[in-house]
């Protein structure tokens, strides 16, 4: 019988064996690795593999790459360049990590992402591209999840279940066992929460914990803008209950607690459509011939006190969320509706700030505190505009809340017009003293029972929108001053708003002189006063939109914080938001610590109320997201039934993928994509904020005027895509 000859096996090389255990050590620069730790990260298990990584480390040690800092155990040796900070991911799947002390910030590439997601608190190393002159770096570590909720459209196989992400920062879909879908069908629309997402896995594990129904549908849309933004739709069943239980009457103990002005003449000046009414206005005329004007605001803090499920439920929320067909409110009804409205022929506990004015607008005198008022009558901001004009008490029928022409009485028309002769004074100081005036229009949608667009119109500010304006700045202002100029320091919640940057400035003046405008930037007068003529000259024209958004979007975004830095656009030194506590958290923080100063209380702890008034910034953010989505979505929606028709439209972006263009009658705005121009091949030209056709020399720029026709209105990925007819004078010509 012959031997069988055994032949040496020949064992494998590990490949990248160096730059995977650096990769490995860096990624954790504090902790000690030995071989066997190395080898477990790697799954090797065999004696060739552990020999090569014994020996690559000690190689690692020779060349000072780590450090041997006990016996087998290494630990890496370099710069400790590990940053932490915010990720911002991009459409295209790569992503820039926002560091607050660095003034560039960190790109990550997509394939160094490392299972982060748009929003989280990441680790990241930062190495050096010699390509590059910017940071680039590596996600190491994700320290906190923004969200864990995410809103998109499940499709089921027989066994398991993914879910693709509506949001276009996400880059991945998620894996849903069978098990865990909770009932939804497929190509439903769910909310799906983040479980876990294995080292090996391709994709996170989730659980559907929401099903929201059939996506294009209105009331799944409409659900999904919340959930996308994590805002609730609904009060949890044990708050509604609290909220029922608090004792809402007007008690005689109570009163006698209170400046009684239940017999000083009172009213409300708020939208038609308004179901709470958080501020009202007083009006008497003083002995002296002064005016003595109160500003009454629903006194919230008396109902919501700190520490109970409704409070915690208010801070939760922080704001109330206006969408497109529905308000979602940050107090339950009983009290937003009910108790703290200032409804007429009511008495209701309130919380004034009443000045002693003249009619030159001087302020003589000044009183805060809590009261108890009677609101006498309710005006629609229509009313209240026709007695302006007309300088009578005549309500005409086509205005009347009640859709009949009626006489309102003559002390209320005479206040009403005294007050608005004040507010006009008080708003040409303000402007002299460098003030911005942003009287944006607002797209309103009419709709029908069924929640359906069926028209659009334009809100614009008038006399009495600007008057109720000025008296709520009045008494934000002067609560703030009251408090901000008090020595020793207290803590108190400011609405602060930086100035803005000035490359943001340089940039509006690129696009603006577009359009032939020009604007001065050698002062914060000259600034403001050209910002304003800038603003006063686009009124009515074709490109008013586009200005005033690009204009607000140079603006720096304003926040609360217990550090005042002064208001910019309002010119104050000190402002705060007293006004509106039914629907915002600041207010009700604002009320309460200006009542606990009034009671010669010590300053509140600032850190506490530093992270409240953060939230309470990040919430406002988010709800404005929503907002904007639900206007996008009925915009949408609006033009689905407007396929075959022609637009004229402005020209409002231009990108190296498309034109943005804004429909000048609805303010719809949509993309034509330059693949989809048919008559030429067309290059983005970024300096001149145009595209031009290669053959035809043909520009579309900026600000151009044209005509356009519905290509796609899709509801679920919410993109509104237009079709290019041609330029307003090509289109015209042709007839």
């Amino acid at each position: 019988m012959s031997k069988k000859k055994f032949g040496k096996k020949k064992s494998t090389q590990i490949p990248n064996l160096t730059k995977t255990i650096l990769d490995i050590i860096r990624k954790r620069p504090n902790q000690n690795f030995n071989y066997k730790q190395i080898a477990s990260q790697l799954n090797i298990t065999d004696a060739s593999g552990r020999n090569q990584i014994i020996k690559k480390l000690s190689q690692l040690a020779a060349k000072q790459q780590i450090v041997e800092v006990d016996r087998g155990k290494f630990q890496f040796n370099g710069p400790q360049d590990y940053v932490t900070g915010t990720l911002d991911m991009t459409s295209k799947g790569d992503g820039y990590v926002v560091v607050e002390d660095l003034e560039d910030d960190i790109f990550i590439p997509s394939k160094h992402i490392n299972k982060a997601f748009h929003g989280d608190q990441v680790e990241v190393y930062i190495y050096n591209t010699r390509r590059k002159s910017k940071n680039e770096g590596e996600i190491t570590k994700v320290i906190e999840r923004k969200k864990k909720e995410f809103v998109g459209v499940i499709t089921i196989s027989e066994k398991f279940a993914f879910v693709n992400i509506q949001d276009t920062k996400m880059y991945t879909d998620f894996f849903i066992p069978k098990s865990k879908i909770n009932g939804a069908e497929n190509n439903m629309m769910v909310v799906v929460e983040l479980e876990d997402w294995p080292e090996k896995a391709d994709s996170p594990f989730g659980r559907v914990i929401e099903v929201l129904g059939v996506p294009g549908e209105h009331e799944t849309e409409i659900h999904a803008i919340l959930a996308q933004y994590g805002l609730p739709h609904e009060f949890p069943k044990e708050v509604e209950e609290f909220a029922n239980k608090i004792d809402t009457s007007i008690q005689e103990s109570e009163i006698k607690k209170r400046r009684d002005m239940r017999d000083t003449l009172t009213f409300t000046i708020d939208p038609k459509d308004a179901k709470d009414f958080d501020d009202a206005l007083s009006f008497k005329i003083l002995e002296n011939g002064h005016y003595e004007v109160g500003i009454h605001i629903a006194d919230v803090s008396h109902y919501l006190k700190p520490g109970t499920i409704l409070d915690d439920e208010a801070y939760e929320r922080a704001t109330s969320v206006y969408l497109v067909d529905r308000v979602v409110p940050m107090l339950p009804e009983v009290l937003s509706n009910n108790a703290c409205s200032l409804r007429p022929n009511e008495e209701k506990y309130t919380f004034s700030a009443v000045f002693e004015i003249d009619e030159n607008s001087k302020i003589h005198n000044q009183w805060f505190g809590r009261t108890v008022t009677y609101s006498d009558a309710r005006f629609a901001y229509e009313e209240a505009q026709a007695i302006i004009e007309s300088k009578s008490t005549s309500i005409p029928a086509d205005v009347s809340l009640t859709g009949k022409a009626y006489k309102t009485d003559d002390a209320i028309a005479d206040a009403i017009l005294k007050m608005d002769k004040v507010a006009k004074i008080m708003r040409r100081k303000r402007m002299g003293q460098g003030a911005i005036s942003f009287d944006k229009v607002e797209v309103k949608f009419e709709l029908n029972e069924a929640n359906e667009p069926v028209g659009v119109f334009f809100k614009t500010s008038k006399d009495a929108n600007k008057l109720i304006e000025e008296y709520m700045l009045l008494a934000n202002k002067k609560v703030a001053e009251f408090i901000g100029k008090q020595d020793p320091k207290k803590t108190f919640v400011y609405r602060c708003h930086d100035e803005p940057n000035s490359d943001k400035l340089s940039a509006l003046q690129n696009l603006v002189g577009r359009f032939g405008y020009t604007l001065n930037f050698k002062s914060r007068k000259t600034t403001t006063q050209s910002l304003n003529k800038l603003l006063q000259d686009v009124n009515g024209t074709k490109e008013q939109n586009l200005i005033d958004t690009l204009t607000i979007r140079t603006m720096s975004k304003a926040y609360y914080s217990t550090e005042n830095i002064g208001h910019y656009g309002l010119a104050f030194d000190y402002y705060s938001h007293f006004t509106s506590p039914i629907r915002r958290y600041p207010d009700v923080m604002a009320h309460r610590l200006l009542q606990h100063y009034l009671d010669k209380g010590k300053s509140a702890d600032a850190e506490t109320y530093e992270d409240q008034c953060n939230h309470s910034s990040e919430m406002e953010y988010l709800a404005t997201k929503a907002e904007r989505d639900s206007i996008k979505f009925m915009q949408i929606k609006f033009m689905q039934d407007h396929k075959d028709e022609k637009f004229l439209g402005v020209i409002s972006g231009v990108t190296e993928w498309g034109i943005y263009v804004e429909i000048i009658d609805n303010k719809c705005e949509g993309m034509v994509r330059l693949r989809d121009i048919s008559d030429d091949h067309y290059d983005f030209d970024e300096e001149n904020y145009a595209i031009v056709g290669r053959k035809t020399k043909k520009v579309y720029q900026l600000g151009d005027e044209v005509y356009v026709k519905v290509k796609d209105a899709d509801l679920v990925k919410r993109h509104l895509d237009f079709t290019l007819i041609g330029s307003k004078a090509e289109v015209e010509t042709q007839g």
